[in-house]
């Protein structure tokens, strides 16, 4: 009988395990703190003050003041708001009805302007270098007096590129326009500060950072008009209706503040280990390309392509291998991951398709070592080998 396959999990910028420490948070809420927060007695004066501790550890951490945090069921529901929201409320009170976002932003944001174009605002897509980088020059040329709000995101989630925000929030700013970043990707593995970068709008989630999935949170600077989504109760300062699922945004708050105690060593730990996978892939096959200034990238994601002229071989299968070998990757995306189209990001960083579609992202968590990091080099270096042009 064949020994079994030795499973590596190196997805970790699609989603994360809940920490076992986060997790004893949840529980213990969810059987204490088990009332509405919205009630007056004192099961919803306890819920109610659960509540409020973590959105103050949430905003301590990121910058921002606890009534500018609202809890939303994650990153998705997050960039909703602050796109439509904020087009909303600028084209009912000043008429202004045009939006700029980049092109590599997560889906949730790019379908998003497709959805408000369909609803006849403008949008404008500014573009990104071969760098996978925007420039800020770049997006404020785009600007227009009709422009009402600048969307690009803190980190890119398939090639971990970090975005120059805090200068586009600042040419935002001298033309009086919102600005607004999803940073998803960005908290515990940089520093986020609301403030420094400049951003009215900040949205963030729970399992990209060992939290639970289906919560996650706004932010919406003092004094920004935006429309609520959700209507029914006055939860969220009625800026988002619905009962307050206490027990996971403690877990949320506890996942914050873990993640960003920790952010130091983890970089480290997680820049070796990237540094180890693409020494070692590189010195032992020819015609892989590394997706992204590596030098303005966050450590813990790594996107690597193989030259489609040298491999013949296509993404879906070369992923099917390397599961079959053990090693849990994506092609990007997670939110896409299952379509065989290249990757949006990839192409407008110019790469053809062929080289897109051999795409590979590798991401690292606090459980992977570098015995890891290793096995799953191997596992690639073998199947491209085997794929290898002669």
């Amino acid at each position: 009988m064949d020994a079994p396959v030795r499973r590596i999990y190196l997805d970790y910028a699609a989603t994360s395990p809940v920490d076992a420490d986060v997790a004893s948070v949840v529980s213990a809420e969810a059987a204490r703190a088990f009332g509405n927060a919205s009630s007056v007695h004192s099961y919803g004066r306890e819920a109610k003050a659960v509540l409020e501790r973590s959105r103050e550890t949430i905003a301590r951490c990121i910058g921002a003041e606890p009534g500018e945090v609202f809890f939303t069921s994650g990153g998705t529901e997050a960039d909703n708001h602050a796109l439509i929201g904020t087009a909303f409320a600028a084209r009912r009170k000043t008429g202004k009805s045009h939006l700029i976002v980049s092109s590599i932003e997560h889906h949730a944001v790019l379908h998003c302007a497709d959805y408000l174009a369909s609803l006849g605002f403008t949008v404008s897509v500014a573009p990104a270098g071969a760098d996978g980088r925007v420039n800020p020059a770049d997006v404020e040329a785009l600007i227009t007096p009709a422009t009402c709000l600048i969307s690009v995101m803190h980190v890119n989630n398939e090639i971990g590129t970090i975005q120059p925000v805090a200068e586009i929030g600042a040419a935002a700013h001298a033309h009086g326009v919102l600005f607004h970043t999803d940073a998803v990707q960005a908290v515990g593995k940089i520093p986020v500060d609301v403030r420094t970068l400049n951003a009215d709008l900040l949205s963030i989630t729970a399992h990209k950072i060992y939290g639970p999935k289906g919560i996650g949170a706004i932010v919406i600077r003092r004094g920004t008009d935006v429309d609520a989504l959700m209507h029914g109760g006055s939860q969220e300062r009625k800026q988002r209706a619905g009962t307050e699922n206490v027990p996971l945004i403690a877990g949320f708050a506890r996942a914050v503040e873990r993640a960003v105690n920790s952010m130091d060593e983890s970089r480290m730990r997680a820049g070796a280990m990237k540094q180890r996978l693409v020494r070692n892939v590189c010195d032992a096959i020819d015609g892989v390309i590394l997706n992204g200034d590596q030098e303005r990238t966050v450590p813990s994601i790594l996107s690597l392509s193989l030259d489609g002229a040298r491999y013949a071989i296509d993404g879906e299968t070369l992923l099917i291998n390397m599961d079959l070998r053990g090693i849990a990757v994506s092609s990007g995306s997670a939110c896409t991951s299952g379509s065989v189209q290249p990757s949006h990001v990839l192409q407008a960083m110019g790469r053809e398709s062929r080289d897109a579609l051999l795409t590979l992202r590798f991401s690292f968590g606090t459980p992977t070592t570098m015995d890891d990091v290793d096995a799953a080099a191997d596992a690639f270096i073998d199947i491209a080998a085997r794929a290898a042009r002669r």
